[in-house]
């Protein structure tokens, strides 16, 4: 490697492009951070002889150059992950090819002769004192290319990380060599809006402690990263790393000491961020880079336990459908990890997949949750991939959910302009009945996320609003209670709560009505322990309360939580006073009343007591 910097060498000699490449050939090009600039630069600027070279790549930070017109005659891009506006153009105009895959497919296309690449284009650090450089910030699919190239040509740049795994290729392996000193392209991080900052903080509350996690690239993905400071002991298994992975690290946020695979390291195949980053991976033995075969293997993914994958999305139909690569005909990305990590926190124990984005597209103007899929997109994720969608409207829980309580779901988290449009919509396909309403769902007062955590004899709750998708809920927790129970709540014994009665029970408007609940909720599965309501009575400005509690939970004091939320919501809205009517023998639901500072008054009804709680003079 003594030839003159700048130019093409192997064994000290000089080497010329006609040497390496003729016409029709097919290239690779190293991926994301670590493309080769400057040696692309020197093919393009000394093969004025060579047409038709076909450049297959994934996203490539950094000038495009290769993908303007001008370069027609010279290049031909086949774009296995569309990214950055040259490319995009070029795609959309017919001068590239995008080719969709699963980003843990693509080596096995090089591999086994489907895309048989003629030369790999690469950058890689220096070699060590044993003659093996680095690969640095991009393992992904750079290795299979390099192992699958008729040859391999370097750029070697001192700026590249030295990063460790299965990173390391031997001078041996490079049939040429560039040397060329260059920056790594850099991400800037961007200021984060209340939208995204609000589906960052949502998406939080799915991760437990303990969990292991995958993110995606973008300013969603930015805030969930920000939301998770407070985390105990998570790990990391991702195609990529960025700025937010590193802060939690050096925080001890992420410290990989309760994975299941590869405990005690981060594992990953690409970074792309900020400066700090770079120099945060360099010779670092914390962090390992893999091949994005194994990376992304859906079974490897699935070995660690609790594994959640977080990944953004351009529109979600009613069914649960995902799109992520297209904007109607135009294609816009790609399928990249999105599949792999959905797949493979599905099959984990415990594992979770998410889907997190706006609820709006264009200033507001258009739907992200929609009725059906917009013509000429392609689903990228399937129905049965994905367990949770999340908007700035909350968490939709979609795993085993009917077609009808999926709709009931999604309506929930889309934008409240939207929601009776996209319940007008379903129902033309029978996907919900007509009885079915759409109300505001929403108690502000509860807070930002919308719900609280209760700890009730040493279990965790959620403090929550019913909702359209509870109807299925609400009839198990009725047909739980015993004959008293019904006789204690209703003054009679009802035998029958069908969908209809359900469905009308859930659809209450939250900001004239109040109905909330206790919930437990282990993962995808939610169980009613105890529902609190209360209906506004416009003519005196007053509202009568009423509760049902589970028989296991009586006396327990959620009653009493709820019963503390209605009043104070009550007190925020301004309402005068309170009522509750209790059968007499039911001694410890008056307790409950009394205790929070209602008074008896006289009844009308023999066996029964009226109680009354002021709420104007601030009692």
């Amino acid at each position: 490697m003594s030839a003159q910097q700048g130019s093409l060498h192997s064994d000290g000699k000089s080497v010329h492009w006609r040497q390496l490449l003729k016409s029709g050939s097919r290239i690779f090009i190293g991926s994301h951070a670590a493309v080769p600039h400057a040696l692309i630069a020197d093919l393009s600027a000394h093969s004025q002889h060579l047409h038709d070279i076909e450049i297959v790549q994934v996203y490539a930070l950094g000038d495009n150059a290769w993908a303007e017109p001008e370069y027609t005659q010279q290049f031909k891009v086949n774009t296995l992950f569309i990214g950055g506006p040259q490319v995009r153009r070029a795609v959309a105009e017919g001068r590239a090819d995008y080719t969709p895959c699963f980003m843990s497919d693509i080596p096995s296309l090089f591999q086994d002769g489907i895309l048989p690449l003629d030369a790999a284009l690469i950058m890689v650090s220096p070699a060590d004192e044993y003659g093996y450089h680095s690969l640095g910030v991009s393992v992904d699919i750079v290795s299979a290319a390099l192992r699958s190239a008729k040859k391999v040509i370097a750029q070697v740049n001192p700026k590249m990380p030295v990063t460790f795994g299965q990173a390391f290729i031997h001078k041996g392996q490079i049939d040429a060599f560039f040397d060329a000193e260059a920056d790594l392209p850099e991400i800037e991080a961007t200021e984060l809006d209340a939208v995204t900052e609000r589906i960052g903080q949502y998406v939080s509350l799915l991760v437990e402690d303990g969990a292991t996690i995958q993110i995606g690239f973008g300013n969603i993905c930015d805030a969930v990263l920000r939301y998770l400071g407070n985390h105990k002991d998570l790990g990391v298994h991702s195609e990529m790393i960025t700025d937010g992975i590193m802060q939690l690290m050096q925080s001890g946020v992420i410290n990989n000491r309760k994975k299941t695979y590869h405990q005690h390291k981060t594992v990953t195949s690409f970074c792309v961020g900020s400066k700090a980053l770079y120099d945060f991976v360099d010779g670092n033995p914390h962090i390992g880079f893999y091949p994005s075969e194994y990376v992304n293997s859906p079974a490897n993914i699935a070995r660690n336990d609790c594994m959640i994958s977080i990944n953004s999305a351009i529109e979600v139909d009613l069914t649960g459908q995902v799109v992520s690569d297209s904007i109607g005909h135009q294609f816009y990305s790609g399928i990249g990890g999105h599949v792999d990590f959905s797949r493979g926190a599905s099959m984990s124990k415990g594992g979770k997949p998410v889907i997190a984005l706006p609820s709006t597209a264009q200033d507001g103007r258009i739907s992200r949750i929609v009725p059906h899929l917009t013509e000429g997109v392609g689903v990228a994720t399937s129905r049965a991939h994905v367990y949770y969608v999340v908007t700035e409207f909350g968490v939709a829980s979609l795993r085993g959910k009917s077609i009808r309580e999926r709709a009931l779901e999604l309506i929930r988290v889309a934008h409240p302009k939207f929601r009776q449009q996209l319940l007008d919509e379903v129902r033309k396909h029978y996907y919900v009945p007509n009885y079915q309403t759409i109300k505001s769902v929403e108690v502000p007062e509860l807070g930002n996320v919308g719900f609280k955590e209760l700890c009730i004899d040493g279990h965790y709750y959620d403090l929550r609003p019913l909702n359209p998708s509870d109807e299925r809920r609400l009839q198990e927790f009725f047909y739980s209670h015993t004959k008293e129970t019904l006789q204690m709540r209703y003054n009679t014994v009802p035998t029958q709560m069908s969908r209809e009665k359900s469905c009308t029970l859930v659809s209450v408007d939250q900001a004239t009505d109040l109905a909330l609940c206790i919930v437990r909720q282990k993962g995808s599965a939610a169980e009613i322990q105890a529902v609190g309501r209360y209906y506004y009575v416009p003519a005196d400005n007053s509202c009568e309360v009423a509760f049902v509690t589970r028989e296991i939970h009586q006396g327990k004091g959620m009653a009493s939580r709820l019963l503390d939320e209605m009043i104070s919501i009550a007190k925020v809205r301004q309402l005068g006073h309170m009522v509750a009517y209790v059968r007499a023998e039911n001694h410890k639901m008056l307790a409950v009343f009394e205790r929070a500072g209602f008074k008896r008054l006289a009844s009308e009804e023999p066996g029964e007591v009226h109680l009354k709680l002021s709420l104007a003079d601030g009692s």
